[in-house]
């Protein structure tokens, strides 16, 4: 027997707020992204892609792990918040929370290999590949997961060729929003892969839901007056939104713009003007004007 599945019970009101949230959690950790590998915030300066020693950002992990977190929170919440409108009208759904969790988990490691490995080696092709297909992949399987995480009287079946359309969605996504967190720069662009990011994985979540197909056990329960999906899936949600604010105002307020962390071209600036961070006065090389001449027996020349 096959169930009938309605995917927007509450209409465009689950469509809508999944895809807000997965632009949120994107462009949050797409900016973490740019932020670690030494772009000045706001600014037009050249990447760095040296370790954390050599480009004065010892920050370089905490950014990239607050940004696979955020990326991996906001595509699980965003997930979650669509299946709100998901519904089969047979039977009553429920979820397992340890796989709930457990898909969290995963979105979260899989997604922070991805940054880790962009975020250290710069937009590098192979970088950008292997980091891309690794994030998508992790997208991916946090969906699929998700779905497992749901309890019926039945199963679910996936059309193959759906499903591979929805894999290839996540990892081309992934790859272009990295690539764009790391090569352009400046707020609105990362903004910008971050709303694209967010699109891609919406596109993927109903590319997947549009692979399944529903096989019902004989004798299943009516659906009627079963528990509110709701009611399960929201307190589930709390944590990953409290975060997702928690990041916000971390990536607002900035400890690196706060603190006065110059940028390259800051740096560059410096040179040009002859002052260093604080305002003094420093000799340019090559200036042997202001250098005072010593003779051999370190007395200075007369002129």
């Amino acid at each position: 027997m096959q169930g009938t599945v309605d995917g927007f019970s509450y209409g465009l009101v689950t469509p809508v707020a999944a895809f807000l949230m997965a632009c949120l959690g994107a462009a949050l950790g797409l900016r973490c992204t740019a932020r670690s590998v030494g772009t000045p915030p706001g600014g037009t300066g050249p990447i760095r892609t040296a370790g954390p020693d050599r480009t004065g950002r010892p920050y370089r992990a905490g950014w990239l792990a607050l940004g696979s977190t955020s990326i991996g929170s906001g595509i699980w919440t965003m997930h979650f918040i669509a299946m709100m409108g998901f519904r089969i009208d047979e039977v009553p759904i429920t979820y397992d929370r340890t796989l709930m969790y457990a898909s969290l988990a995963v979105a979260i490691v899989m997604v922070g290999i991805g940054i880790f490995i962009v975020g250290y080696r710069g937009a590098t092709p192979l970088a950008l590949v292997t980091g891309g297909t690794i994030t998508g992949l992790g997208v991916a399987s946090m969906h699929y997961l998700g779905m497992a995480a749901i309890a019926f009287h039945g199963r679910f079946a996936y059309s193959t060729a759906t499903v591979v359309l929805s894999v290839v969605i996540a990892v081309v996504a992934a790859t272009v929003a990295l690539w764009a967190a790391v090569s352009l720069h400046g707020l609105l662009p990362s903004l910008g892969a971050g709303v694209v990011m967010g699109a891609a994985v919406s596109g993927m979540h109903y590319t997947g839901m549009a692979a399944l197909r529903v096989h019902l056990v004989s004798g299943a329960a009516d659906a009627s007056g079963s528990e509110p999906i709701g009611s399960i899936l929201v307190p589930l949600l709390v944590g990953p939104l409290a975060f997702l604010l928690l990041a916000g105002v971390i990536v607002l307020f900035d400890p690196l713009i706060v603190g006065g962390d110059p940028g390259p071209d800051d740096a560059s600036r410096r040179t040009q003007t002859g002052t260093d961070r604080r305002g003094i006065p420093v000799q340019r090389r090559g200036d042997t004007a202001a250098e005072p001449a010593f003779d051999s027996a370190h007395r200075p020349r007369r002129p």
